[in-house]
C-alpha cells in the first residue's frame, strides 16, 4: 500500500503521543506547526493497541506516495493467492479515484476482489489515507464474504470513529527494524498489527525479483497462533504475503497495470 514521500523540508509536521496516567493508555496525536517552516525536530509515535489518537484531518491527503505501498488512482496489482489445500484464488486490488470522508479525513477508496474458479468470495472496500510525515493510515474497510455467489459474512468491517474504532498505521513513514504499530483496531472485529524485520529482504514473485524490500511480521490477538509476513518492495508495493505459522498461504505479485 508511494513513490516519493512528501517533503518534510517544505512543510515539517510533528507526530506526538502523550502518555496518560494510571491505566498505561495514551493518546497520539499528529500535528502541523502553524507557522508552516522547517525549524522543529521530528518525531512520531505510531500508535499501540487499542490507545485512541486524535488526527487533524488538514494534515492528510489522497495522493499516496508512501515508496512501499504507492496508490496512484487507476492503478490495478494482481495477485494469486495459494494456500495448503491447494486452492487457487485471484485477487485484484484496485485504487480507485473515489474517495471517501471519515472523522473529517479524506481518503482513498481501494477496492479488492478475490475470485476462485471464477466466483467471487470476497469484495472489499478499503479507505487509506496518508499524513504530511509520509506515514500511511488505514482507517476501515467494507467486507463482504460470499459462498456459492450468496452473502455469507461482513464480520471484519470497520470504520474509524464508529464504535470505538481507531486507524491505525500499514507503512510509516520512516519504517525501522523492530517498530511496531497496529494496522487497525475494532474490538473483537479487526485488531492487527505489525513489527518491521527487516529493510533489505529478499522477495522473488512472478512480477519479479526485488531486494530492499520492507518486510513485516503480521499478528493478531484475535487469532494468536497465526503469523504473516509481508514484503514490500521500494517504488512498488507490496509483493508478496506468507504465513509462517497457523497456515502456510502465500500470496505473490502477478501484475501491476499503471492508470
Amino acid at each position: 500500500m508511494r513513490h516519493t514521500i512528501l517533503s518534510i523540508s517544505t512543510a515539517l509536521l510533528i507526530g506526538v503521543a502523550t502518555a496518560c496516567g494510571g491505566s498505561g493508555s495514551s493518546q497520539s496525536t499528529t500535528s502541523q506547526p502553524t507557522d508552516g517552516t522547517a525549524s522543529g525536530t521530528t518525531a512520531f509515535s505510531p500508535p499501540q493497541g487499542s490507545e485512541p489518537v486524535k488526527l487533524d484531518p488538514a494534515n492528510f491527503t489522497t495522493e499516496i506516495d508512501n515508496p512501499y505501498f504507492p496508490m496512484a488512482p487507476g492503478s490495478r496489482r494482481v495477485f494469486r493467492e495459494t494456500d495448503a489445500e491447494g486452492a487457487v484464488r485471484r485477487v485484484v486490488v484496485t485504487v480507485t479515484n473515489d474517495t471517501k470522508t471519515i472523522i473529517g479525513i479524506e481518503t482513498r477508496v481501494v477496492h479488492d476482489i478475490v475470485t476462485e474458479d471464477g466466483q467471487v468470495t470476497e469484495d472489499t472496500y478499503d479507505w487509506y489515507a496518508q499524513d504530511s510525515l509520509g506515514n500511511l493510515w488505514y482507517l476501515g474497510e467494507d467486507t463482504k464474504e460470499y459462498e456459492n455467489g450468496k452473502l455469507k459474512s461482513t464480520e471484519g468491517s470497520w470504520e474509524a470513529g464508529v464504535d470505538g474504532a481507531q486507524p491505525g498505521i500499514i507503512i510509516p513513514a520512516h519504517p525501522k527494524p523492530g517498530m511496531t504499530y497496529r494496522e487497525e483496531y475494532f474490538a473483537g472485529q479487526a485488531e492487527d498489527g505489525a513489527e518491521i524485520l527487516s529493510l533489505n529482504a529478499h522477495a522473488k514473485v512472478p512480477y519479479g525479483t526485488f531486494d530492499n524490500a520492507l518486510q513485516t511480521r503480521n499478528f493478531t490477538p484475535l487469532e494468536p497462533n497465526l503469523v504473516e509476513e509481508k514484503f514490500y518492495a521500494p517504488g512498488v508495493g507490496p509483493v508478496l504475503e506468507i504465513t509462517v505459522t497457523g497456515g502456510s498461504d502465500r500470496t505473490e505479485l502477478l501484475s501491476i497495470t499503471k492508470s
